[in-house]
């Protein structure tokens, strides 16, 4: 006959020691009649099955509940609450297979980073909860050996059936086979668990989970963001035990290089808030280098200190801590290239290399470098396992300038302050060679042009009334700063460009037309080049020889705007006066590197005997620049880039006898001068700034014919422009007579 439930009044434990056990505990007269060992707790919160303790020290009529037992069942002190005494397990199907639990400290104050084993743990638990009845969602106090008190809360449990399959329940019993499995409570728990009884952490991915993509702000970067997302954060989105199931390290450093104004810093920043990490640190280069010693290795140390102590806590548990190193090249050159006493570059990416992968490396860091100049940054900083993942941010192609005046004119847009006339497609066609910075510097200059419209400008400066209505954003403005305002500062020189061809090219005949095809042949094969090469292309040099001011110089320039590639530069000995050979050499290489940027590119070497200071007399040379010139024009290019060459000599023997010659695969073109009357006449109709008659003209060709004629085009024009200034002469005589003192025109 079943046992009637009897009413207890609810009270304290009569000790901490009794607490642990995680039983109920009654004064022995009081279950006399008990027939089990495990209880039926009734009250307004349901049903709660518990194991029977007993203990003289409890009054009569009284339940002794621990603290955590009162807040699992919501039972306050002095509550009436009734027992049942007979309640009976079928021991064929309440043992408990596996049990799955979630552990924390009892109290906070009293976390340590002290690891605990959990193989260890599962033991210990057994013996201490034999035949222990839990219920998921339970709560219950756990003391592992001499260390803190654990909070436990029952997550899941699984029940042994008779015929050796289990199933999920809710209720069982602890048993010597039990399979218990630790987990944290909470991904911000201090409680470190070791061992192989430990289950899968709570795990917060390393995605915020507040960010979109589109919230980067980021134009053109598409694939260059996808593919640092692939190579840096993928492995991080997976939780910390797969990662440590795989054996595998995640990437530590991410090098951002490229030119000026491309959105390195931008994009560091962004991906900062993108993560789920701790708040970056973000440091310039050159604030790290201090004069007293040691001092730049100690702020190196300290940039690193607190993910050190939170690994060293919580290890793969730690969140991602992230370090930013704007100019980073100021710090980490290459050991040895400095002078001076102290070494402090080199100490400096030591200790950089140290704690990115030294003894004991962390797994918790990403440092972001980020440079113009990656090829002055210490080979050891580049390899895997420190800055291993290096993302060259270039110029944006049309489609990414598209987007960056996108985002950079959406508040004109949503405000209404864009005219319609303004047409984004249109601009981002006319922004060739602009970075990301030059195009939000053209933004803002058109929109100060339209406020600029609305100031009246008299003996004061006022605001028109109404200028906060009228304001709009037209196409003219943006016209009015791309001529006026903002220049790529990357890609072709055009206001240089133009002072080398003010009157265009002169086609004066058969050999202006020979040259102008073979440059556009070796422009197709350049383009060529960069589209059939699987690794590494070679440039398509071209080299155009003839005397002192055939136009050389003007059919290079002709031919490298005719290629339509975005960069062209023009390397003069002009640009270069009381340059050292030193000097002159890291120039000259700026030049190409800056072109190994570009997906097409020209470079004009104009005058090679006055780049390498090659003189007649001695013969006396620069080698120092000439091996260089040798060594760059034949050096092997980036993938998928191509690389047009246009040299330009008058001492092409001595050159040969150099060497340099040679280097000019594509072909050598020889740039004549005028050697007839009827070259002379054609280029004379066909320059805009000569003008002589049709009589001057006739009478021009009959004093040339049949005399020896041998003079440059660039000479003629200035010849021309001398002729036009003479008034109350015989101009055709003057104009011939100047020809015959330099031995241009002869019998």
């Amino acid at each position: 006959m079943a046992q009637s439930p009897q009413t207890f009044e609810a009270a304290k434990c009569p000790s901490d020691e009794l607490s642990l056990t995680n039983q109920l505990f009654f004064h022995p007269e009081d279950v006399l009649h008990s027939t089990t060992q495990h209880l039926v707790l009734q009250c307004g919160k349901g049903d709660f099955i518990f194991m029977l303790g007993t203990s003289p020290k409890m009054t009569k009529g009284q339940i002794g509940f621990s603290l955590i037992q009162r807040r699992w069942t919501n039972v306050s002190i002095g509550e009436r609450v009734c027992i049942k005494f007979s309640h009976k397990f079928d021991p064929r199907k309440a043992a408990i297979a596996n049990l799955l639990v979630e552990a924390d400290f009892l109290l906070k104050k009293n976390a340590t980073n002290d690891p605990y084993n959990t193989d260890d743990m599962r033991v210990e638990f057994t013996q201490c909860f034999p035949q222990m009845p839990l219920t998921v969602g339970q709560e219950l106090v756990f003391k592992y050996k001499d260390k803190r008190h654990l909070l436990l809360r029952v997550k899941e449990l699984e029940l042994l059936l008779p015929d050796g399959r289990t199933e999920p329940a809710k209720i069982g019993i602890v048993s010597g086979n039990t399979i218990v499995t630790f987990e944290k409570l909470s991904a911000d728990s201090p409680l470190t668990l070791t061992g192989k009884a430990k289950g899968k952490q709570v795990y917060q991915s390393i995605i915020n989970p507040d960010w979109n993509f589109s919230m980067m702000g980021i134009g053109g970067l598409d694939r260059e963001f996808s593919d640092i997302f692939r190579r840096t954060f993928a492995s991080r989105i997976f939780p910390p035990d797969l990662v440590e199931q795989l054996g595998m390290n995640h990437v530590r450093g991410l090098l951002l290089y490229g030119p000026p104004g491309t959105g390195k810093t931008l994009m560091a920043r962004q991906i900062g808030k993108m993560l789920n990490a701790r708040e970056p640190k973000i440091v310039n280069g050159p604030s790290i280098l201090d004069k007293y010693v040691g001092e730049s290795e100690s702020k190196i140390r300290q940039l690193f200190a607190e993910a050190e102590e939170e690994y060293k806590r919580v290890g793969n548990n730690s969140a991602l801590h992230i370090i930013i190193f704007d100019e980073i090249d100021a710090i980490c050159k290459t050991r040895g290239s400095v002078g001076g006493g102290t070494q402090v570059h080199d100490t400096v990416v030591n200790q950089l290399l140290t704690k990115m992968e030294g003894v004991e490396p962390l797994n918790n860091i990403l440092v972001i470098g980020m440079t113009n100049r990656k090829d002055m940054i210490d080979e050891a900083l580049l390899r895997p396992g420190r800055f291993e993942v290096q993302m060259e941010i270039s110029l944006p192609d049309q489609h990414g300038r598209l987007q960056i005046l996108e985002i950079h004119t959406g508040q004109l847009r949503k405000n209404g302050k864009l005219a319609q006339d303004v047409d984004v497609q249109e601009l981002a066609k006319e922004t060739k060679n602009f970075s990301g910075a030059e195009l939000a510097g053209l933004v803002r200059a058109a929109t100060v042009t339209a406020m600029n419209r609305l100031v009246q400008a008299s003996d004061t400066v006022r605001l028109d009334p109404d200028a906060v209505d009228r304001l709009l954003v037209q196409r003219g403005d943006f016209m009015h700063a791309l001529e006026h305002d903002v220049k790529p500062a990357f890609g072709t020189q055009e206001e240089e460009l133009d002072r080398y061809i003010t009157g265009g090219i002169i086609d004066w005949g058969e050999p202006v037309q020979h040259i102008v095809q073979n440059g556009s042949l070796a422009t197709r094969a350049a383009r060529a080049e960069a589209e059939q090469s699987l690794d590494s292309g070679r440039p398509v040099a071209l080299l155009l020889e003839g005397p002192p001011n055939s136009g050389k110089t003007a059919l290079a320039v002709h031919i490298a705007r005719q290629s339509g590639f975005s960069y062209v530069r023009l390397c003069t000995s002009k640009r270069m006066i009381g340059y050292s050979e030193v000097a002159k050499c890291q120039a000259i290489k700026q030049h190409f590197d800056d072109a190994h940027k570009a997906k097409q590119a020209v470079i004009i070497l104009d005058g090679l005997e006055g780049l390498i200071d090659y003189s007649p007399v001695g013969p006396r040379y620069s080698n120092y620049v000439l091996q260089a010139l040798r060594d760059l024009i034949t050096a092997p290019l980036p993938k998928n880039r191509s690389l047009l060459l246009l040299g330009t000599t008058s001492c092409r023997e001595a050159l040969l006898e150099l060497g340099l010659v040679q280097c000019f695969t594509a072909g050598k073109i020889h740039v004549s001068n005028l050697t007839n009357s009827d070259e002379l006449l054609e280029a004379l109709k066909k320059v805009d700034s000569a003008e002589f008659t049709k009589e001057e003209l006739d009478r021009i060709k009959k004093e040339t014919q049949n005399r020896h004629l041998n003079v440059g085009i660039k000479e003629l024009l200035d010849v021309v422009r001398m002729t036009n200034r003479v008034e109350e002469m015989d101009r055709v005589r003057y104009f011939l007579d100047r020809l015959i003192e330099d031995g241009r025109l002869q019998e």
